[in-house]
């Protein structure tokens, strides 16, 4: 016990910033998920090829450069979800934010399989319908 208490005496400022970033990650988490939900194209689940061909004709400097900054936040919110982990805050909500914004191989069939449990479909489109956004559709 003493151990501790000289360990929380010795890092006092740096466990206030680790609580106070804590905090700052937890409600931006909360605030950002309904936006976040809330920009999913309606027809995103049902057919991946015309929401390819809508995005397809953006400058490719652009696209590349959204590409990039999606990547990175995407990475930033893993890193941040993992922190959040051992410390205060939605570290899982956060974590799969994080991985549903970087691109990487099976993303699409795991997205598939993430929206076809009814729970979850149910909650996105709860938090769709607050933002008034029509309900995602997905294929039977």
């Amino acid at each position: 016990m003493d151990t501790i208490t000289t360990l929380y005496e010795q890092h006092q400022l740096l466990l206030g910033v680790l609580g106070i970033l804590s905090a700052i990650m937890f409600v931006a988490s909360i605030l950002s998920l309904p936006f976040l939900v809330s920009l999913i194209p309606t027809d995103y689940f049902q057919s991946h090829e015309s929401y390819r061909k809508r995005h397809r004709y953006k400058h490719p400097v652009i696209r590349l450069l959204i590409l990039g900054l999606k990547n990175i936040t995407g990475l930033v919110l893993i890193i941040a979800g993992i922190i959040m982990l051992v410390l205060p805050g939605q570290g899982l909500i956060t974590l799969t934010m994080g991985l549903l914004f970087i691109n990487f191989p099976g993303k699409r069939k795991l997205e598939c399989k993430l929206i076809s449990n009814q729970k979850v479909l149910r909650s996105i489109n709860w938090l769709r319908a607050k933002r008034n956004k029509e309900p995602l559709l997905v294929p039977e």
